[in-house]
């Protein structure tokens, strides 16, 4: 046997291995190159930043005994869940409620304790899905602004004020 016999497989093997290993080493490169971006624009590891807008309380109608608050819950940074909301200004605290129809001009409410607010996403709750149920408070009228604090996981607590209308009166 000749010295270039035992060359050409010698050869052939260390390419072989080396072209094996270029694919994980290729794609470890890639996913860390992708990680390093997403930490640069700074998405890895961010903190909830939370914010609260458009809240109102329903006016009770009649002589009900609870009446519902409906914010606009935005999270710009990583997730949280709402753990519980709270009021001064209501008797007792409120209570998350998701809202379902069961069939025609009919609904059911169940109470639940927690809602996730996605990363980069946002919750907005209606008398058709999600709410705070809070005790109804004689003399409120329409205009009046009830302050509420909404607990978060990751984003703390963020107090907020929500404006009592008549239903129907803000679209819903």
């Amino acid at each position: 046997m000749t010295g270039q016999q035992v060359w050409r497989p010698t050869r052939r093997r260390l390419t072989d291995t080396l072209l094996a290993a270029l694919a994980p080493v290729a794609v470890c490169g890639l996913a860390l190159g992708g990680l390093s971006t997403w930490t640069a624009y700074g998405n890895a590891g961010s903190p909830a930043r939370i914010t609260v807008t458009g809240g109102r309380v329903y006016l009770p109608y009649g002589d009900a005994a609870d009446t519902a608050a409906f914010f606009w819950i935005t999270n710009n940074g990583g997730s949280a869940d709402l753990l519980k909301v709270t009021s001064r200004a209501v008797d007792g605290a409120g209570t998350l409620s998701r809202h379902r129809m069961t069939g025609t001009r009919s609904a059911s409410a169940q109470t639940v304790a927690s809602v996730a607010v996605p990363a980069g996403g946002s919750l907005a709750m209606s008398p058709y899905g999600l709410d705070v149920t809070v005790p109804a408070k004689a003399g409120r009228q329409a205009g009046d602004l009830v302050s509420f604090t909404l607990h978060f996981e990751r984003g703390g607590a963020v107090e907020t004020l929500a404006v009592v209308v008549r239903p129907g009166q803000d679209g819903t």
